[in-house]
């Protein structure tokens, strides 16, 4: 299996709309996405890497503004439906702490934790966190996190000499490890939540 250049551009359009709607809306597997590109562009040329990077990492990007800008669109509204959730408001004091602190490191965290990325930019919308601090932090933790699944793809295809079956694996390996962090982050969030609930009136 050749990858041509056309190929490899329709790779990195497909890339770029997994990456941005899943995104958004979170039921697509855009770490998988980015990592089967990075698979292919490194048979093309390894010279096409950070492009995938750089496609891979606007795509987040620009999903995450959208999610954000709609958290901080809800406003009162969107705060007293999250009363209902005890997920969002328990993790409240931590996630404000760790994003005005480390706002890199938490958006960065909250994209390869699945299922985290979601309530981290509720939290930060709610405790308002102000757009500049999120545009010039979430450029980086989107770079980070697109450079992360590409050298995911980037070892698969090393592995394997054919290209699909680097594809097959990249997807594979970030599809298992999704499962495994969302089993211990599961566990972990039980763990906190039985404390509280002993203590609730």
């Amino acid at each position: 299996m050749i990858v041509t250049f056309g190929g490899l551009v329709a790779a990195l359009a497909v890339m770029f709309g997994v990456v941005a709607v899943g995104s958004t809306v979170p039921v697509l597997p855009t770490g998988a996405a980015v990592s089967a590109t990075a698979v292919l562009a490194a048979h093309y040329s390894p010279v096409a890497l950070p492009v995938v990077v750089a496609v891979g990492g606007l795509g987040a990007y620009i999903g995450d503004a959208v999610t954000f800008a709609i958290c901080r669109a809800g406003g009162e509204a969107l705060t007293r439906r999250l009363r209902l959730l005890r997920q969002p408001w328990r993790l409240a004091g931590t996630v404000r702490e760790r994003l005005h602190r480390r706002p890199v490191t938490a958006l960065l965290v909250s994209r390869l934790v699945p299922g985290g990325r979601i309530p981290v930019l509720l939290t930060a919308a709610i405790v308002g966190l102000s757009w500049r601090t999120f545009i010039v932090s979430n450029i980086a933790a989107c770079a980070l996190w697109a450079t992360t699944y590409s050298a995911i793809g980037l070892l698969s295809r090393n592995v394997f000499p054919q290209p699909w079956q680097g594809v097959v694996c990249a997807i594979l390996i970030v599809l298992g490890a999704g499962q495994v962090a969302g089993w211990v982050e599961r566990r972990r969030q039980s763990r906190v939540a039985e404390p509280n609930a002993d203590v609730r009136p």
